[in-house]
């Protein structure tokens, strides 16, 4: 098609408004307010497509005739060769929006709230993507290296090794998820084993270990401590050891999930670690404080935090506990306490233990077969547990429970 139809004093001179062409696929549009932008315009598959070169002149931000040629020949090579100006011209990749590795972060945690069970985890996330990778949150996620990992790491490594594990964890997902968008390519520099292993100590030689656990022999006298020790959180505590749950599945516990006639409480699956509802036969001395706490009820929660409509916090249990002058231990340890008694001072069998802790035991096939909770096995199993924690420490009285 003939090209260079327009002149720089002919461009000057129009004054009407409409589209003028230069050959090949060019226009200048003038508009009824005088002003000119160049236009390319083509076919593909039939349709009419356009893309704007930019506004006619000669300033800083405006494009000269010469210019907007050489833009459309740019443009020409790209739809012969099967592409699409808007999107594969050189100007347009390199305004192209930079994604970061925030940005992904972000949309991360969106896509995968829903299967997320817990508050905790989402506020965890939140943390991360808030506080623990915010040097790292504006550098493109394509562009994203081992040095800007490491960056995020080094400072938390030594002194909380714990924490940056997770914030590795963490930061790999969102690497992997980038990549299964296409956002990136190539190695995840988060990777630890064959990558990070050989630039970073083990975390298993920093690691503080398993939750501070109180010896079980310890148990019944830290317990005559506390039941001196007043308010909610020491209440909740004492219920937390007696039943051997998490401490958020007993701080969260609500009047719809007990059965004080039956003497059971019903997790349901959504406050369960595991993603399962969980039975929890209750002794004598955990009913007690149940019915201790509902002659007090202020709403739903068995265990009323100080804001209304939520529930004690962490904080409360572990005051109550440092209280009954047992602060080097964590409330959380106290279901080692009592998987050790069980191991070391009853004839109770491993699954009946595990059942009580929630946790599932054996293969799939095995898990297949073995259906029940074991719900009787484990009512024994805390009352007796119950009466080890209930003994009068200074009458020096053990009771060895008889498994069945």
């Amino acid at each position: 098609m003939p090209r260079h139809k327009l002149t720089d004093s002919k461009i000057r001179s129009l004054t009407t408004p409409g589209i003028y062409g230069d050959g090949d696929g060019l226009y200048l549009r003038v508009q009824a307010t005088g002003r000119r932008s160049w236009v390319f315009i083509w076919r593909r598959f039939g349709t009419r497509r356009e893309i704007g070169l930019g506004p006619y002149g000669s300033g800083t931000a405006h494009v000269s005739l010469a210019t907007a040629r050489s833009k459309a020949d740019e443009a020409r090579e790209i739809v012969g060769s099967g592409g699409d100006p808007k999107t594969d011209m050189a100007e347009r990749k390199a305004a192209a929006r930079v994604i970061t590795f925030g940005q992904v972060a972000d949309e991360y945690i969106t896509t995968m709230r829903p299967k997320w069970r817990g508050a905790k985890t989402v506020a965890a996330w939140e943390r991360f993507a808030g506080s623990y990778v915010t040097s790292i949150r504006k550098v493109p996620i394509d562009k994203l290296t081992t040095e800007d990992v490491l960056r995020v790491l080094r400072p938390l490594w030594h002194d909380k090794p714990e924490t940056a594990t997770k914030v590795r964890e963490r930061t790999k997902l969102v690497l992997d998820h980038a990549k299964a968008r296409g956002l990136r390519s190539g190695e995840n520099p988060a990777q630890w084993k064959g990558h990070l292993d050989q630039i970073l100590p083990a975390p298993a030689k920093l690691s503080r270990g398993h939750h501070a656990a109180m010896p079980f022999a310890e148990v019944a006298a830290f317990l005559q401590r506390l039941h001196e020790v007043q308010g909610v959180g020491a209440r909740a505590l004492e219920f937390t050891v007696l039943t051997a749950v998490r401490s958020g599945e007993a701080r969260g516990a609500t009047w719809q999930e007990i059965d004080l006639e039956a003497a059971l409480w019903t997790i349901p699956a959504e406050r369960m670690k595991t993603g399962k509802a969980h039975r929890v036969p209750l002794s004598a001395r955990a009913v007690e404080i149940l019915r201790t706490m509902k002659a007090t009820a202020v709403n739903d929660l068995v265990f009323p935090g100080q804001r209304t409509g939520r529930p004690l916090s962490d904080m409360s249990l572990a005051k109550a506990l440092k209280s009954a002058g047992s602060g080097e231990f964590t409330v959380h340890g106290f279901r080692s306490s009592f998987r050790d008694w069980v191991a070391e001072e009853t004839n109770f069998q491993r699954e009946v233990a595990e059942a009580a802790l929630a946790h599932s035991v054996g293969d799939a096939v095995e898990r297949a077969y073995r259906r029940g909770d074991a719900l009787e096995k484990r009512r024994k199993l805390m009352d007796a547990w119950a009466g080890y924690c209930m003994a009068r420490f200074a009458d020096n009285i053990v009771l060895m429970a008889a498994g069945s």
